[in-house]
């Protein structure tokens, strides 16, 4: 009898416990829930959608979100139940038909159930996220996943392809049908106030349709590890009204950068700096036709630097090239140990004003 007693004891202290750390949980919980709403907002939140594929990605995520919760709840009061109810006394063949029961309703009827329903909202989503054919050709722009920046190609250019790094201009108001690919291991292309992201594999090219609602500027990111510089790798997106559209793209165009470029007699000693030390690397419309790393053309009209490390300043394309290391390790472009100071002031100097 004793030990009964102590037994039942131990048991309803072990019952008080849990309930007491289940009332702290819940409270804990609480306060992470309201610290993670605080970032809900934002350039990058996929709970602020800025088009329609992303509209029906935040869907998606709203049920899965509500069914889960469902789930949890459902399961934290059964398993709370298992404590407070009174134990009954069942014959073996009692046993065995509630296990049948849950292993058909919890294992194969419910999972069913679930997944049918989440295809229903995903596979119609993911639909109309493909580059079907349009009566009219959307814009199309080609996006390539380097460690760790953006190449960004438009092929489509009245007067010749446009190239530029680390930026990315789209007209708003259209679908865009964008073309990714790695160049050395694999990204993902991920705007999240737009849609959903997409895998940049090496030697393939994937294909994805965003469309933003109006002009605006997004935040992007890669979104598959690449390396250790990741989560340093960064893409501005901006949507703008296609006339304005047109415009930065006419701006772009080989001649007009060239003659940018070229034009230029004050920085004389700043170009030929550059052809002995970046033009294998670097393309400058007019100079050098480099891919190795970003393209330069445009350089000071970006809003910053190694693919969002820096904002684009007075002196920050300097500072770049003397740290850069420093700023973001690992990327591929040498230490500039080997060369003075005032050649490097002067290159950044140069850079600065190659703004179309």
């Amino acid at each position: 009898m004793w030990a009964e007693t102590a037994i039942q004891r131990v048991r309803h202290t072990i019952q008080r416990l849990t309930l007491q750390r289940v009332n702290s949980l819940g409270i804990t919980l609480a306060l992470l829930a309201g610290l993670l709403l605080t970032g809900c907002a934002g350039d990058k939140s996929i709970l602020d959608p800025a088009g329609q594929a992303a509209r029906d990605v935040v869907m998606i995520w709203w049920v899965m979100l509500g069914f889960g919760t469902v789930v949890l709840v459902l399961v934290t009061a059964f398993w709370l139940y298992t404590f407070k109810r009174k134990e009954v006394v069942r014959t073996p063949a009692d046993e065995r038909k509630i296990a049948r029961r849950w292993i058909i309703g919890g294992g194969i009827v419910l999972p069913v159930a679930s997944i049918t329903a989440l295809l229903a909202f995903g596979v119609p989503t993911g639909q109309r996220l493909l580059p079907l054919p349009l009566a009219d050709p959307p814009e199309v722009i080609e996006v390539i996943g380097h460690q760790w920046w953006w190449e960004v190609r438009y092929p489509g250019a009245e007067g010749g392809e446009v190239v530029t790094s680390n930026q990315l201009i789209m007209p708003a108001g259209e679908p865009v049908d964008f073309h990714v690919t790695g160049a050395d291991v694999i990204h993902a292309f991920w705007v999240p106030r737009l849609g959903g992201k997409i895998d940049m594999v090496p030697g393939r090219v994937n294909k994805i349709r965003l469309e933003a609602d109006e002009p605006t500027v997004f935040g992007a990111q890669c979104a598959e590890f690449c390396g250790a510089q990741h989560a340093q790798m960064q893409l501005y997106v901006e949507a703008v009204e296609r006339d304005e559209y047109e415009a930065w793209l006419a701006a772009r165009q080989t001649d007009q950068l060239a003659a940018l470029a070229v034009n230029d007699q004050q920085h004389d000693s700043a170009r030929e700096a550059f052809m002995t030390h970046c033009a294998s690397c670097h393309r400058v419309a007019g100079l050098s036709s480099g891919r190795e790393g970003p393209d330069l053309s445009d350089l000071g009209s970006r809003t910053s630097l190694g693919a969002g490390i820096m904002a684009m300043e007075k002196g920050a394309i300097t500072r770049w090239l003397q740290h850069h290391q420093d700023l973001k390790p690992g990327n591929k472009m040498p230490p500039h140990d080997d060369i003075e100071t005032a050649t490097l002031e002067s290159l950044g100097a140069w850079l600065e004003t190659l703004t179309p």
